[in-house]
């Protein structure tokens, strides 16, 4: 399979989600509880972080006990981490920023793949690897919407996932840019939620969010 084809997976499916949770886990029985939560709100897809030593573990066991819930591996750093990621059973994989070292790997990948870029040259570097998909991160840090507004007309062909700043309040706004396939954020998980047990509170605010996602492509 050509890149050409894994960055059109990798559009279908965050389109598809509309909405990223961008999910961080401490424990096997979080991952798992947390997870439930987002795909009976009506979130089909999450981006795990590698942050914790129990992600990659969470990674492979939700693969196996929640077959329909899309997980990307997020916060990938290293090579080593890639090719884990898709041992482990990852439908796609994120980083935060791509290096060159990064990206020629990642550019040979099997499986889609959003990579991180926070300036236009990182992106023109990224489009000349023949990705088409890309995470802009953190993107109220570097623009926000004047940001991607700015990024429209010279980089026409380019898909993009603002992920960093993203809320509740400002999530239709970035939506409904042309150029975004897809908002990451994790207003939906927040810790304090995940710690305390409170999964009603995480399926009633991925509800939100998934209805938000509906009501912006129908306007």
């Amino acid at each position: 399979m050509t890149i050409a084809h894994h960055q059109r997976q990798a559009e279908r499916l965050l389109h598809a989600a509309g909405i990223l949770p961008v999910v961080t886990v401490h424990t096997l029985a979080q991952a798992r509880r947390v997870s439930a939560a987002l795909l009976e709100g009506g979130l089909p897809a999450i981006e795990l972080t590698l942050r914790t030593p129990v992600a990659m573990d969470a990674l492979a066991m939700l693969k196996k006990e929640l077959p329909g819930i899309v997980i990307g591996a997020g916060t990938v750093l290293t090579v080593d981490q890639m090719q884990q990621s898709i041992d482990a059973g990852a439908d796609f994989l994120v980083t935060p920023g791509t290096p060159a070292f990064l990206a020629d790997a990642l550019a040979e990948a099997q499986i889609p793949v959003v990579p991180g870029a926070a300036t236009p040259t990182e992106l023109l570097s990224l489009m000349a690897r023949g990705f088409r998909v890309c995470k802009l991160f953190p993107a109220s840090a570097v623009g926000g919407l004047a940001m991607l507004k700015g990024l429209a007309g010279p980089l026409s062909e380019l898909k993009i996932c603002p992920t960093g700043g993203i809320t509740a309040d400002n999530a239709a706004e970035y939506l409904a840019q042309p150029n975004v396939v897809c908002v990451g954020g994790s207003w939906m998980v927040p810790p304090a939620w995940l710690d305390a047990g409170e999964w009603d509170k995480v399926t009633t605010a991925s509800a939100r969010a998934a209805a938000l996602v509906a009501s912006v492509r129908a306007a």
